[in-house]
């Protein structure tokens, strides 16, 4: 349903206050601050329809009402004021000065958590599926080092135990054949060419690639995603999130846990620009008093990962969207130029 200019004005009006200072806000106290020439009687008339619309709630112990998750979403959606921020604080730890990739995540998630306060989550960049090289090494008796070289260079290592003492002579016949009929594919696109192609091998050299193979494949499916969190510790201090037992425990195990966190950044991943969860709206955000701002990001035109601002659902949303905004966009200059 839309709202008037009136219940809008009164409802931005509400959700500011609230975010200030986290009290219920009263209709005595609206007349005060929205501006608006009504009288008291009118105010509580549009609360009242705010309220059996969902977009605010009262809570028993006061005659204030407090925005539920509808309300700020409306007001995030059309109702908020961004504040610029400045630029220059974040550039400064996001310089690509020849930093390793996985160094300017670890600041983003960082800066992120000290700008806002809050914690500061970046999913790593997905590493490739498909391999450059391979290289076999022996180690001693039926130990073998598998070497995997992705095409951006990344090095992967797995440790071959096998039935069999290979020499160095049939360990670089095997990585040769491997390099120079497979290179640039995925392991397991490999897996299923292989099945017919290694009949002209003994036995014993098709065993090892099929060993390598699944080693390979299980190497890049371990290291496909990364994430990096900053500043769990921050919630501690904000009474929404913390004021309970239950909502803490909920909210630690979604860190340890990861998955669902991860579910969400991927989701954000492909959509353009920042997008916000507020709790209770989506599965993906396991509490109603908790949002997530996220912002995708890029290396080379291409998304690679996403980032953002975990906190509590009364957050000053005009202050982090930008924080998350201008470090994604950061990110990925750093990372195209690195």
């Amino acid at each position: 349903m839309q709202l008037d200019n009136r219940a809008q004005t009164l409802l931005k009006a509400l959700v500011e206050r609230y975010i200030a200072d986290g009290q219920p806000v009263g209709s005595r106290a609206l007349s005060k601050i929205s501006g608006l020439d009504l009288s008291p009687a009118t105010i509580r008339n549009i609360m009242a329809d705010l309220e059996e619309l969902g977009y605010v709630a009262s809570p028993h112990t006061s005659a204030g009402r407090v925005p539920t998750p509808r309300g700020y979403r409306i007001f995030v959606d059309t109702l908020l004021t961004v504040q610029p921020i400045d630029e220059s604080a974040v550039e400064a730890r996001l310089r690509p000065q020849a930093q390793p990739p996985q160094k300017l995540i670890a600041n983003a998630a960082q800066m992120l958590s000290s700008l806002s306060q809050f914690a500061g989550v970046v999913l790593s960049p997905r590493h490739e599926s498909t391999f450059q090289q391979i290289e076999f090494l022996r180690l001693g008796e039926k130990r073998i080092l598998l070497v995997i070289v992705a095409p951006g260079g990344d090095v992967q290592n797995r440790l071959l135990l096998t039935d069999v003492d290979y020499t160095p002579s049939q360990l670089q016949q095997s990585a040769n054949f491997i390099n120079q009929h497979y290179s640039g594919l995925a392991f397991d696109e490999v897996r299923n060419r292989m099945q017919g192609e290694l009949r002209q091998l003994r036995d014993d050299m098709g065993r090892l690639m099929q060993a390598a193979v699944e080693a390979g494949s299980e190497a890049m499916a371990d290291s496909a995603d990364g994430m990096v969190i900053a500043g769990e510790r921050n919630l501690l201090s904000v009474s929404d999130l913390s004021s309970n037992m239950s909502s803490l425990r909920q909210m630690f195990d979604m860190f340890e846990q990861k998955t669902g966190l991860m579910q969400l950044l991927d989701v954000s991943s492909k959509a353009s620009g920042v997008q916000i969860f507020i709790g209770g709206e989506s599965n993906l955000v396991p509490m109603d008093e908790m949002s997530v701002v996220t912002a995708p990001y890029e290396a080379n035109g291409r998304i690679v990962g996403t980032l953002g601002v975990i906190g509590p659902t009364r957050m000053a949303y005009e202050r982090v969207i930008p924080i998350v905004d201008i470090t994604s966009r950061l990110l990925s200059n750093a990372l195209s130029h690195n």
